[in-house]
């Protein structure tokens, strides 16, 4: 789990849209599983295994929860993977966020902010990706639900999968990290572990503000 961090306008979010294919890059090139992805459409790079959390969560409002998971699978249809394995997926997803089998019925657009955040990403784990990318998860959401959050987030990572994280909230985004990236005004001023970046006095004044602490699974 890597955690990019910086201020608002610093570049976080068009780093990921550039990764997912939304957005090409004017130089240099993206590469994904030793493939270069930068010339593929957003759904040749979901096709690949990486897979996007957007900031701001846009869920289908007018969808259920359930009919907004099953269109995240539509990769695995593409590859003529078989309902089975789609329903396997389901109930992963499930597993790591309750909430989101008994709403299933329920309109997505109903939903609190931070049940739109479970169910954005319960969607974006439909396709099994090999990569997820989480553009501010904890925007706008509850602190007690951001906790829920990140507690999933770091069981998804025990279970093997790779994370790349995009934060302002830099607390809890080194709390899961392994390792975490600052940029400012789309350069990388400071990198390193996730304690080294904690420890450092530039990164407590400018994003941390107090102690942080470490979210276990």
């Amino acid at each position: 789990a890597v955690a990019i961090i910086g201020a608002n306008g610093a570049g976080k979010t068009t780093l990921l849209k550039t990764v997912a294919g939304v957005i090409r890059p004017r130089s240099g090139k993206v590469v994904f599983d030793k493939r270069e992805t930068h010339g593929l459409a957003p759904e040749g790079v979901v096709g690949l295994g990486c897979s996007l959390v957007p900031e701001g969560r846009h869920v289908f409002p007018t969808m259920t929860v359930k009919e907004n998971l099953v269109l995240g699978a539509y990769p695995l249809r593409r590859r003529k993977r078989s309902s089975v394995e789609t329903a396997a997926n389901l109930k992963e997803v499930h597993e790591l966020f309750p909430i989101l089998k008994e709403r299933e019925t329920q309109l997505a657009g109903t939903l609190s902010g931070g049940q739109q955040q479970m169910l954005a990403i319960g969607r974006a784990l439909m396709s099994k990706p090999k990569l997820l990318m989480m553009d501010e998860p904890s925007l706008g959401v509850a602190p007690l639900v951001v906790r829920d959050i990140y507690k999933a987030v770091a069981r998804l990572k025990a279970n093997g999968l790779t994370i790349l994280l995009v934060e302002q909230n830099a607390r809890a985004a080194l709390a899961v990290a392994d390792r975490g990236y600052v940029i400012e005004t789309g350069q990388i001023v400071l990198e390193g572990t996730s304690q080294e970046l904690a420890d450092n006095q530039e990164v407590q004044r400018a994003y941390l503000g107090k102690e942080y602490e470490r979210i276990d699974e």
